[in-house]
């Protein structure tokens, strides 16, 4: 049991994922599917690399392409739509949320080609009207946005300058800087970190980056991914919140899947300070080897892509399961 208080389940091992859960998975929208091929089911690459294609073209992929107005944007907006709707939580269909998506997924840049043209002339930030590929004052904002002109073509060089300014004496980020903040954020650190490892593996990064990268992730890990460096404390309710889309808000699992990913890029094993961070994942693994919907991010949609709050979530078993064959297969 971990500081946390969360025993470990008796789950199966993930490395061993039963047939009926694997065939399951793959019983998916090509999204998910060629993911769960590349890293559950070894699959080889060309049978995921097959399925990968189909995402511009069917299913979850086609219907947010299809979405696209001609300027170049989604609903009008760059963080927030056009007509931002009176209804609970954050929209979450604007141009910015829509990218992070089709990125995601798997979509090729070329499906989107003259996107990056387009954005430049018609898009504009909601705060300061400022031009889309220059940015804004938002941490998270311009972590995605340098993810995202990466992945579009566009020059968004200026971006990882102003990222690589941004980071505060302790190692991370916070997108409340502006409002005076000196203290990083868990939720800005983690979203800074997959946008700049992002951008790294689409253009080779920088040395000035892969610093900046370093330190946020050491401000992370010393305190193990989920406590409070001053107090041993769990940092907040929405660590455990195991939720698919992830968004902008900080999880363990989400954070520790930035960390498999990091690691093979990076070449490096686990750090070991992931292991209460893990121990609280496996103790969210159902006795099947699922992992259930937690409580979704309130607010607009342009359609459900995973399972309702309780029910086995497909997305949320890919992250978790892979997460703890990473770890495992290290162990081991």
């Amino acid at each position: 049991m971990g500081r946390n208080g969360t025993a470990a389940r008796g789950t199966l091992s993930p490395m061993v994922l039963p047939q009926a859960t694997l065939d399951w998975l793959l019983d998916s929208d090509p999204a998910l599917r060629w993911q769960v091929e590349r890293d559950l089911a070894n699959a080889p690459e060309e049978t995921w690399r097959s399925t990968r294609s189909r995402v511009e073209h069917e299913g979850f992929g086609a219907r947010l392409l299809a979405l696209q107005a001609a300027d170049g944007q989604w609903a009008g907006g760059a963080y927030f739509p056009q007509d931002r709707p009176e209804t609970e939580g954050q929209p979450w269909t604007a141009t910015t949320w829509t990218l992070n998506a089709l990125r995601e997924w798997g979509v090729p840049g070329s499906a989107l080609a003259g996107t990056a043209g387009k954005l430049a002339a018609n898009s504009r930030w909601e705060y300061d009207d400022r031009p889309y590929w220059d940015g804004e004052v938002d941490c998270c904002i311009n972590a995605h946005t340098l993810a995202n002109g990466a992945w579009l073509g566009a020059d968004v060089a200026g971006i990882a300058g102003w990222l690589a300014g941004h980071r505060l004496e302790d190692g991370g980020w916070n997108c409340a800087w502006v409002e005076g903040s000196v203290r990083s954020s868990f939720h800005s650190t983690l979203n800074v970190l997959k946008g700049v490892l992002w951008w790294e593996i689409a253009t080779g990064g920088s040395d000035e980056m892969r610093a900046a990268r370093a330190a946020a992730a050491e401000y992370l890990l010393k305190r193990r991914l989920i406590y409070r460096l001053s107090t041993g404390e769990v940092v907040g309710p929405w660590v455990g919140n195991f939720t698919y889309p992830f968004r902008w808000v900080y999880s363990a699992l989400d954070a520790a899947d930035y960390f498999r990913a990091a690691a093979h890029h990076d070449g490096t094993p686990p750090d070991p300070r992931l292991a209460d961070a893990i121990a609280w994942i496996r103790g969210a693994q159902q006795p099947d080897g699922t992992w259930r919907q937690g409580t979704p991010h309130a607010g607009q949609v342009w359609f459900e892509v995973d399972a309702p709050e309780g029910e086995p979530s497909k997305w949320l078993t890919l992250v978790g399961t892979r997460v703890l064959r990473w770890w495992d297969s290290s162990a081991g």
